[in-house]
């Protein structure tokens, strides 16, 4: 039977996942000029933010380091999205990325969540929980613009 994940480790990831999704953003967004789609990325970036925020909150409560994420994962999605965005900056294809990305991070936290769900500390659960939720939301939203 596979270990269980510490409720640190969660909070690390939930970190993680929230801060690749503000690079990925930050990314992307000079290169999208559809207004539509900018605004509900600029939306998700602040909902992000808040998730981080609680994250830090919570890493401090329990007295976990949380890194930032691996540089060189960092360059790699960024050279993706610019090599994405290079010859088709529209609405679809950015909306395309950004539910890759999405799906990616929700697959990883499901996961994190079946496996300690009924270890996990109540607190880190319901962050867990409110960014899987947050997600679901996002790639449905994302999916109008396809």
């Amino acid at each position: 039977m596979q270990e269980l994940k510490k409720d640190s480790e969660v909070l690390a990831e939930i970190y993680r996942n929230a801060q690749l999704a503000l690079t990925s953003i930050s990314d992307v967004l000079p290169e999208v000029d559809d207004v539509g789609i900018k605004e509900e990325i600029l939306r998700q970036h602040e909902e992000y933010e808040k998730i981080c925020s609680q994250a830090a909150e919570l890493a401090h409560k329990f007295d976990v380091e949380l890194k930032e994420p691996n540089p060189v994962k960092k360059a790699m999605m960024w050279s993706a999205i610019k090599m994405g965005t290079a010859n088709d900056n529209s609405a679809q294809n950015v909306a395309q990325m950004m539910i890759r990305g999405t799906v990616t991070g929700l697959t990883s936290l499901k996961t994190s969540l079946t496996d300690g769900e009924k270890v996990m500390d109540e607190e880190i659960k319901k962050l867990l929980c409110n960014l899987i939720d947050l997600e679901e939301g996002f790639e449905q939203k994302l999916k109008t613009f396809l």
